[in-house]
């Protein structure tokens, strides 16, 4: 007892000392040799030992054996869905210092419970040997999971049908399949569910398989081609011999009369494989008894129920409504050229330009003031579409006495080209009549100089004229610029002679120019 307590106070006292000599000593204290794949470890104890901490162990095994470390994370293998795992540590199963051939595994394999793996064992893997899959010296982790691993000689398919075995196989037994055709890109239906694989695979080949019909039923188009190749069209797989074509399911319909006629009618040669023109005209130019004047859109007018029955109306097939006097009218009188074919204009100037006594120049559009019942009587204009509305007395005024020409044209539509006369300011206000006046009358006007300016008008200013103030003509654009500084009205009653300056606000008031407010 007393040696190893010596040994023990030397061991602890060098190692508080300097942790250089702590390799010799951990040596000294092994109890025995690692494994052969740890042995390079045994001058490195603190590789698998943390000093004082049995707990950090583990990390310290798991920081090494990364991908079982990656499966208990994921929880995938037996580290990952093993319960007892994270409970307990790895030295619990895989002891060490057992010499160097020990085997640390310690697997059961007669109990072992293969559902805690990612391979669950079905059907005939029950009955499998381990060995078969677990090749020896190899680790049990880097078994193979993939059929082809082990059965690569049992496929008789030669890798034609892929890795996927499973598709088609099952564990039960080998040569017992599966294979659902409705998920690949050809459905087996109606009798080519009876037809055996080979028919259609010939010598075990899957890929490349032609899916058209002609490629296997050539023998069996009684048309020779002239149908083309898609049988689809017609046949059916439920049966051959049966008919099922609609032809209201392509871009023309068999309606009334056609529906009554024999293909050959249509399609003179090579029917399906020539493409038919769909419009009237290719079929029925012998009927044209208008030749071409009325364009050859035959459906404008007539109908496949009847060719006799026309059914145009121009109210509902054209752009341009007929009513009144225009009902009444010949269609020679619009369509002088081929009709329907020639495009016509629908403004009325294109028909009425030499009844128009403006002249054009109150536009093409004739029906601002005119009516289809009557080119002369009931004209009605309403001025308030225009750029100029009439309002107040302006509504009641007659259109002479603006528009003194037959073109009703009004080069400036101002207050002041009509009312210069009546300027009573002569134009020290400016040429804006609307900026004072109203349309309901002259003499109205509803100007604030206290809203609409920057200057307010109070006191003694509320009675003075505008022409106080506005004493010059605005010519041209210009703008009313006045001063608002009291010397600029008031530089004569400055009895100062300009020695108090020019701001006479400062002792003087509106209300007053004598009214002394502040002295400064």
């Amino acid at each position: 007892m007393k040696i190893i307590s010596i040994l023990i106070v030397l061991f602890c006292g060098v190692t508080l000392v300097s942790t250089s000599y702590a390799a010799p000593f951990d040596r000294f204290l092994m109890p025995g040799k690692l494994v052969e794949s740890h042995k390079k470890f045994e001058t490195t104890c603190d590789k698998c030992h943390e000093a004082f901490d049995k707990q950090e162990q583990n990390k310290l095994c798991l920081s090494c054996h990364k991908k079982v470390n990656k499966d208990v994370k994921a929880k995938l293998g037996f580290h990952g869905k093993e319960p007892s795992v994270k409970l307990e540590e790895c030295k619990n199963c895989h002891t060490d210092h057992i010499g160097r051939s020990a085997n640390i595994v310690n697997l059961d394999k007669s109990g072992f419970d293969h559902r805690l793996t990612d391979f669950l064992l079905k059907g005939g893997h029950k009955k499998t040997r381990c060995e078969s899959c677990h090749a020896r010296g190899k680790k049990y982790r880097d078994a193979p999971h993939l059929c082809l691993d082990c059965h690569k000689e049992d496929d008789i398919h030669q890798s034609r049908m892929g890795k996927k075995c499973q598709d088609c196989h099952s564990e039960s037994d080998w040569k017992k399949t599966k294979f659902d055709h409705d998920k690949t890109k050809y459905k087996l239906k109606g009798k080519h569910k009876k037809v055996n694989c080979g028919d259609c695979h010939p010598n075990q080949r899957f890929k490349a398989t032609p899916v058209i019909c002609i490629a296997c039923h050539k023998v069996q188009d009684v048309h020779r081609g002239e149908f083309g190749s898609k049988c689809e069209k017609c046949h059916n797989t439920k049966k051959w011999n049966e008919i099922l074509f609609d032809h209201d399911k392509t871009k023309f319909k068999l309606r009334f009369r056609h529906d009554k006629i024999s293909c050959g009618s249509c399609h003179v040669k090579n029917i399906y494989k020539v493409e038919l023109k769909k419009d009237c005209y290719s079929c029925h130019k012998s009927d044209d008894k208008h030749n071409t004047q009325f364009s050859n859109k035959c459906e404008k007018c007539h109908q496949d129920k009847s060719w006799e029955k026309l059914t145009f109306n121009h109210d509902k097939d054209t752009k341009f409504r007929l009513t009144d006097a225009h009902k009444k009218a010949s269609c020679q009188s619009c369509h002088f050229g081929f009709v329907y074919k020639e495009k016509l204009k629908m403004v009325c100037d294109s028909c009425h330009k030499v009844d128009d006594i403006h002249n054009g120049n109150l536009g093409k559009n004739c029906a601002r003031c005119h009516s289809q019942k009557n080119w002369w009587e009931k004209i009605v204009f309403d001025h308030d579409l225009t750029k100029f509305p009439l309002i107040g007395l302006h509504g009641l005024a007659s259109c002479e006495a603006c528009h003194s020409s037959t073109d009703y044209k009004i080069k400036n539509p101002r207050c002041y080209a009509c009312h210069e006369s009546e300027d009573v300011h002569k134009l020290k206000l400016t040429k804006k009549c609307e900026s004072c006046h109203t349309p309901n009358g002259w003499k109205v006007w509803l100007f604030s100089h206290n809203d609409e300016t920057d200057y307010k008008l109070d006191g003694e200013h509320e009675l003075v004229e505008c022409v106080a103030c506005h004493k010059d003509p605005i010519v041209g654009k210009k703008k009313i610029v006045l001063s608002d500084k009291c010397v600029s009205c008031h530089s004569n009653d400055d009895t100062h002679s300009g020695k108090f300056g020019k701001r006479c606000e400062k002792c003087h008031s509106t209300d007053s120019f004598k009214n002394i407010t502040k002295l400064n």
